[in-house]
């Protein structure tokens, strides 16, 4: 049996099974899963109750290469926001997911083939009349629950906690965050390396569900971060480096000013520093290397004696890096090994990446931090606000779509932070969609269209592609939650299917000018904040000045897809100068926009646009032609604009009449 939800979050059948549309069911109001409060408004918009509760990191840490250890104190000062005390606090301990006994691992097991201790947590303090408090923590998986001797004031109550961990950096097998060999030395791509925040919102309050290796839940604020390393490791993270004189030599620092004023990249660190120990500061003993990103909701970094390093500028205006600085230029940045080397490979990075943040500010939002970096080791394909990891091997054009993807996740979610834990369409999608603009845009469409896993990866051909997601009985919705969507469906459901109902949306529901606004105003409405998809859809209900109902329940509560067929051509009083009545059936419950061209018989052609109010009480009408011509063909979205599900009915051709025979010669 199909399955025909309103507002729940059932599969759809196959579009053969469907019955035929009921416009009362595909044109009802839909009830979106978030009611509006004090918190969130009517129109999408944060209300007057709303509030974030805000986490600020001051880290220390150092990396053992002989045992891949990475050891750190941090000290978390944490302002409840919200109009709740807090008995207790929840932090996130992401590396637990790499031991034997993770949730995860049960989940997953072929992503873990190998495991570590995963967080192994020193010590727990916090700060009470200037003295350390010890605190016995409480670990499940993935979370710590540290239990307060006093609750945390309600709106602006702060606490200092004071954490001292270890783990074991993962090998490439860790995926998001890992160490991995190359020609000149170990790669360290370093992620959730310290224990994080969990989110304390007007929803559920702590929102603790476990890492089972979706992404992350995260609130915002300034880290400040030290890494210790070797002396001939070279360390870029997000952020700002704070002390270049103490890491950088002369030579580096000039290259980077020069950088700075270029709009080509120039090398930072080369192929003969690499291999050269006098390229570095010293060349004994350790080094540390001090970052800070303000307003972020995370940090990672890479680290390695392999890394070669380059830069040019970014066309944005300077920001401050830390209290008491002057403003300093933004920097796209690339760093890899020699592996990636070369015309086609990552000589190329950073023409990507300072597109892709040029192209992004000017589209939706203003980037807000200083540097941009693209990371290239293991190859997870994983974004952090102001660097991204891909792969050292990548090139042509999966290199720009890999690079142009992570780095539009500076957008979403790590400005606009949405809950991946729970709404991965949130993200991902979201994405997807800008990214696939930028293809359009980089180069004059020198990687145009996006194909690849993510975006129409069977043909390159969005409305075509996706017919199968659309056919598929077990393909899951997008407000399925993310730990409930298979590998299988991942792409093709979270990004492509998400992605390309934007396409849709703003391409074929509400026009360009309409979307863009609405959607640049929720991104700066939810800009640091934590939107739902009931944000999201009423905010562009209202902005848009449509009831989307329809198209929400259809793209995003189920997998419905627009169907038409042609059915006949008639001419009134059967003479083609009275006009022609074409008769159009909708056999689809997702009733988008669709062009009828109809091509007369000397060649000429007229296009009509069908609305889809056409459908809020019928499956079937007739379009009235203009009269004056015999019509030859008729034929509905010729151009593949939307996803029509059947295309084998999509067109008609009138047949000729023939002629009377001739009588006989006498």
């Amino acid at each position: 049996m199909s399955s025909l939800t309103v507002g729940g979050l059932a599969h759809t059948s196959r579009a053969a099974d469907l019955p035929a549309p009921d416009p009362q069911r595909i044109f009802a109001p839909l009830a979106y899963p978030d009611q509006p409060n004090q918190a969130r408004s009517g129109g999408g918009v944060p209300g007057p109750a709303y509030f974030t509760n805000r986490a600020d990191y001051d880290i220390k840490v150092a990396i053992d290469p002989t045992n891949k250890v990475l050891s750190g104190t941090e000290t978390i000062t944490y302002t409840n926001n919200s109009p709740d005390a807090l008995a207790v606090l929840w932090l996130q301990l992401d590396q637990n997911i790499y031991r034997a006994d993770a949730r995860a691992d049960f989940v997953n097991p072929e992503r873990h083939a190998e495991h570590t201790d995963g967080d192994v947590i020193e010590n727990v303090s916090i700060e009470s009349d200037g003295k350390d408090v010890p605190l016995t923590p409480l670990i499940s998986d993935t979370r710590m629950q540290l239990v307060l001797p006093q609750a945390l004031a309600a709106k602006g109550g702060k606490v200092r906690v004071k954490i001292a961990w270890h783990y074991t950096v993962p090998g490439p097998w860790g995926g998001r965050t890992a160490v991995t060999p190359s020609k000149n030395g170990d790669i360290y791509e370093i992620a959730q390396f310290y224990p994080r925040m969990a989110v304390y919102d007007d929803l559920r309050g702590w929102d603790t569900a476990p890492y089972l290796g979706q992404e992350f839940y995260l609130d915002y604020g300034d880290i400040d971060y030290s890494v210790t390393v070797p002396w001939n490791f070279t360390v870029v993270g997000s952020g700002a480096l704070l002390n270049p004189a103490d890491v950088l030599t002369q030579v580096e620092r000039d290259r980077l000013a020069q950088a700075e004023k270029s709009d080509q990249h120039v090398m930072i660190r080369t192929a003969a520093d690499v291999t050269d120990p006098k390229s570095h500061l010293a060349q004994t003993g350790t080094k540390t290397w001090h970052y800070r990103m303000n307003n972020t909701r995370d940090v990672a970094f890479g680290a390695s004696p392999a890394f070669l390093w380059d830069a040019a500028k970014i066309d944005l205006p300077p920001v401050v890096p830390a209290p008491g600085k002057p403003p300093v230029a933004r920097l796209a940045m690339s760093i890899y090994p020699v592996e990636g080397a070369g015309p086609h490979q990552w000589d190329r990075s950073t023409d990507y990446v300072k597109h892709a943040i040029e192209f992004f500010s000017d589209r939706v939002y203003p980037y807000p931090w200083p540097n941009a970096v693209n990371l290239g080791g293991h190859g997870a394909g994983m974004e952090y606000p102001g660097i991204v990891f891909d792969g050292m091997t990548d090139k042509d054009p999966v290199l720009f779509w890999l690079t142009t993807h992570e780095l539009g996740h500076g957008w979403f979610p790590m400005i606009v932070g949405s809950n991946e834990r729970r709404h991965a369409f949130m993200d991902e999608g979201f994405n997807t969609f800008i990214d696939a603009q930028a293809s359009q845009h980089f180069n004059h469409g020198e990687f145009a269209p996006k194909h690849d896993s993510e975006y129409a990866s069977q043909t390159g051909h969005p409305s075509d592609d996706i017919v199968a997601v659309l056919t598929d009985p077990a393909a899951p919705n997008l407000m399925m939650p993310s730990d409930l969507v298979t590998e299988r469906y991942r792409h093709p459901v979270t990004y492509f299917k998400a992605a390309y109902g934007l396409t849709l949306l703003r391409e074929q529901v509400l026009g360009p000018e309409r979307f863009d606004r609405a959607f640049r105003r929720y991104t700066a409405q939810w800009a640091y904040r934590h939107p739902t998809p009931s944000d999201f859809f009423r905010l562009m209900d209202s902005e848009a000045g449509e009831d989307l109902s329809w198209f929400w329940r259809g793209w995003y509560f189920n997998n419905w897809g627009p169907d038409y067929a042609v059915r006949g051509v008639s001419y009134v009083d059967n003479d083609p100068t009275h006009g022609a009545q074409i008769t159009l059936v909708n056999k689809g419950w997702l009733p988008l926009r669709v062009s009828v061209a109809v091509t007369y018989t000397d060649g000429s052609t007229v296009t009509l646009n069908v609305p889809t109010e056409t459908w809020l009480m019928r499956n079937e009408t007739v379009l009235q032609v203009p009269g004056g011509k015999a019509v030859r063909q008729v034929v509905v979205d010729p151009d593949h604009l939307i996803p029509d599900i059947e295309r084998s009915d999509n067109s008609f051709t009138v047949t000729a009449a023939k002629p009377a025979d001739a009588p006989p010669a006498h």
